[in-house]
């Protein structure tokens, strides 16, 4: 006989918290020990043995490999074993793929009496980072570990799902960025994209939480297929690309791409500083006198190989 009550009972035990009944059956959700979102995100189907954070996508095919994530003792895994069977001798699972947050990942939102916690607090502040900014993009932090004393930007395709994180160093180390070992060929905050509306395309999440509006930060200086595929697929009409002034060859290559497309677009010219540094009121006023690239401007900034079609702005 199938001993739900029982099963319940101990991935309370084990998960640190008490379940809430789903609308599907057999399946129950639970506050997410992996990311600790502040909503019950990880549902488990006890009937199908299968679980899922739709946060940080952590995820698994058998209630095992969630015992063997929560380092559960070996009691309680006999315990479950005598419920549901004998366990598995061994669970395959496609790691390479799946995009999970680092495991000692804590939310900026959950205050905390820890050093790191408050030098992290003020450097997300320095950069213009509000409260609201955390709790929209779900930003934490890593006190040890591959992620250690870094901030994370975790970045959520359209339906909520983890598909890249970045890691930025507080600390100002020789490695400031340290990022998921996926593939960055994601849409970076689809999340937040309203695609019937123009959007903006930046290098990194700062930039983009900076800019606010419908930005999608590239993790890099060029756009890759998913993106690319999506815009088409979407009959976006504008663009405005914003990328740093490192990175005029590759936004020209954009530039020409998406007018090829009869995509109108908007190269955003910025003198010396970034959109995060600038900040989200002077982007706006930048965007604003931003003016539409025409063929004639395309061409005479590619054999200038200097100038671009933006604006000057003097910081």
């Amino acid at each position: 006989m199938f001993e739900e009550t029982k099963i319940l009972n101990l991935l309370d035990k084990v998960l640190g918290g008490k379940h809430r009944r789903h609308k599907k059956q057999g399946q129950f959700a639970w506050m997410c020990p992996f990311c600790n979102h502040y909503k019950p995100k990880l549902e488990v189907n006890i009937v199908k043995s299968l679980w899922h954070c739709w946060v940080c996508d952590k995820k698994g095919r058998s209630l095992f490999t969630l015992l063997k994530g929560m380092k559960a003792t070996k009691a309680q895994f006999d315990e479950l074993s005598g419920l549901v069977g004998d366990r598995p001798r061994q669970i395959k699972e496609d790691d390479k793929s799946i995009v999970q947050l680092p495991e000692e990942f804590k939310p900026m939102w959950k205050k905390s009496t820890n050093p790191f916690y408050r030098n992290a607090l003020s450097y997300l502040k320095k950069r213009g980072i509000t409260h609201e900014d955390i709790m929209k993009y779900n930003i934490g932090y890593c006190e040890s570990g591959l992620f250690s004393n870094r901030v994370i930007i975790p970045s959520y395709d359209e339906d909520g799902k983890l598909n890249f994180f970045v890691g930025r160093d507080i600390y100002e180390s020789p490695m400031k960025y340290k990022n998921s070992s996926t593939t960055k060929d994601v849409i970076g905050f689809e999340l937040f994209v309203n695609w019937d509306e123009p959007i903006v395309l930046c290098e990194g999440p700062f930039d983009a939480i900076a800019i606010k509006r419908n930005c999608i930060p590239l993790f890099g200086k060029q756009i890759l297929k998913s993106l690319k595929r999506k815009i088409v697929e979407k009959r976006v009409s504008e663009i405005y690309i914003s990328l740093d002034t490192d990175a005029i060859s590759d936004s020209l290559k954009m530039v020409e791409e998406f007018m090829n497309h009869n995509i109108d677009v908007y190269f955003v010219k910025l003198s010396e500083k970034d959109p995060s540094d600038l900040g989200f009121r002077k982007m706006v006023d930048v965007i604003k006198q931003t003016t539409k690239m025409k063929f004639s401007d395309l061409m005479r900034y590619k054999l200038s190989g200097k100038k671009t079609a933006g604006i000057d702005l003097e910081i």
